[in-house]
């Protein structure tokens, strides 16, 4: 349907949007309970992995020392998750006191190279006296006893850890699969209608894209100021075959539940109002949306001008004429 020579999709059908909030739930429902275990599974083996190496590192916990910490400053998010009860990151700064900027660069698996070399050796210090003193001896049996780890007790303190780190990562883990998904949706779509991928590193820019190509998580630059200007990143870039028609952008959403959805919904429209202000308003965006997205959600995004296309109906695909 046109008006004002813009093809609307979705967002102008206001009397279906209580069934398909319904189909995208039941269809995201479905998705988590077939794929959302194994995701998790996965994520906690390789977890698991680096939680043996830590182990290692620090000598199976008998050696917290902050030479260790120096040496393998990456260690500290998983040591946090040693202790009882598990320490959170703002929590391990209060308690010892020491900046917040080293424990953060710690957790990226770096010293801060500015630091006063003293300021550091106390932190360090600080931090290993914390962890020795809460280290959970129920799971790592061996330190009451002495000597190593068998086979059996480093393997079940690996799992138990893991499980902690993965608990506090559930949501993103979950929602990083379920984008890594509808991705390769949009790319097999894309390829079967003979469009060919541009990766985002080989210098691809919304402006050299070709007709015919697309590209993934492009950064597009945007003006959000006098001559100031930021990447922002796009899911998917579409650049159609006809070479007159602009490119048209797409951001890739899922939810597991109605709350999120509803606080991030300013998000798209910032993003979208900084597109029109850099390119034009007859820039196409539109949103490819999965899970809990309710009327709310969608008014509001109808009120800023944005369409969508539903996972669970992939031929309105078909009214962008690719």
């Amino acid at each position: 349907m046109k008006k004002e020579n813009k093809i609307y999709i979705n967002s102008d059908k206001v009397q279906e949007w209580k069934g398909d909030v319904a189909k995208s739930v039941d269809y995201y429902n479905q998705w988590f309970l077939n794929f959302a275990p194994k995701a998790y599974r996965d994520t906690r083996s390789s977890t698991a992995e680096k939680v043996l190496l830590a182990l290692e590192q620090s000598f199976y916990l008998t050696d917290i020392s902050p030479q260790v910490l120096r040496a393998n400053p990456g260690i500290l998010s998983i040591l946090r998750m040693t202790t009882r009860p598990p320490i959170a990151r703002d929590r391990l700064i209060g308690l010892s006191g020491v900046p917040i900027n080293l424990v953060g660069s710690m957790e990226k698996g770096s010293i801060p190279s500015r630091m006063d070399s003293k300021v550091l050796e106390d932190g360090l210090e600080k931090i290993s006296e914390i962890l020795k003193k809460l280290i959970d001896t129920d799971i790592f049996t061996w330190l009451e006893k002495g000597g190593k780890p068998n086979e059996e007790e480093k393997n079940r303190a690996s799992i138990i850890i893991a499980d902690r780190l993965c608990g506090m990562l559930a949501d993103p883990i979950i929602r990083n699969a379920q984008e890594k998904r509808q991705l390769e949706m949009l790319s097999a779509l894309l390829n079967k209608k003979g469009y060919a991928l541009v990766k985002s590193g080989q210098s691809a820019t919304l402006e050299s894209l070709k007709p015919g190509t697309y590209s993934l998580r492009l950064n597009v630059p945007v003006s959000i100021g006098d001559d100031h200007k930021v990447n922002i990143p796009i899911d998917v870039v579409i650049r159609p075959k006809d070479a007159a028609r602009k490119p048209i952008l797409i951001e890739a959403k899922s939810a597991g539940d109605f709350t999120n959805t509803n606080k991030r919904r300013k998000e798209e429209a910032v993003k979208y109002a900084q597109i029109k202000a850099t390119y034009g308003k007859d820039v196409p965006f539109l949103l490819f949306l999965c899970g809990y997205f309710d009327s709310g959600y969608l008014g509001y995004e109808a009120a800023e001008g944005i369409d969508w296309i539903w996972e669970h109906r992939m031929e309105d695909f078909d009214l962008l004429d690719l």
